[in-house]
């Protein structure tokens, strides 16, 4: 059951952002104050990536789990109401998060995702951390 009447619940959810969420403020912050230069949401790319990091050929997606639909996720959880309507909308936002991967790997692009449980305290620091590693591995091969 909903804590919210319909209006309410209504209001909230227009409000929700898709550009300059908490976690993907967290990723832009960590990567530029380690020295990461990048442009955001790229809209002639496919999926409009959140951070676009050129130099390194590589594009960067954060994810937030409810959205998204984070299989095996504490954070997301199918709502009880309109529960079909629900399935469809997450499903197809998977799909394009699928074909959008696709379409940017065949440009010759690396795709990353960072989801936003993995940005929680006690996960943050290790997953930013893997993050840079895997910046510099992506950097690598578009040197080649």
């Amino acid at each position: 059951m909903d804590v919210h009447d319909k209006l309410t619940r209504s209001y909230n959810m227009s409000k929700i952002g898709s550009k300059d969420s908490k976690p993907e403020m967290i990723v832009r912050k960590f990567l530029h104050g380690h020295g990461f230069r990048y442009r955001l949401h790229k809209k002639e790319l496919p999926g409009n990536p959140d951070l676009v990091f050129k130099k390194y050929k590589t594009v960067l997606f954060v994810h937030g789990c409810f959205w998204h639909a984070h299989q095996d996720c504490k954070y997301f959880k199918l709502p009880d109401t309109r529960k079909e309507w629900w399935e469809v909308k997450l499903r197809s936002n998977k799909e394009r998060d699928i074909k959008n991967k696709k379409a940017l790997s065949d440009q010759g692009w690396s795709v990353i995702t960072v989801w936003e449980c993995e940005l929680k305290p006690g996960f943050r620091e290790e997953r930013l951390n893997q993050l840079i590693s895997e910046l510099k591995r992506s950097g690598r091969k578009s040197v080649f």
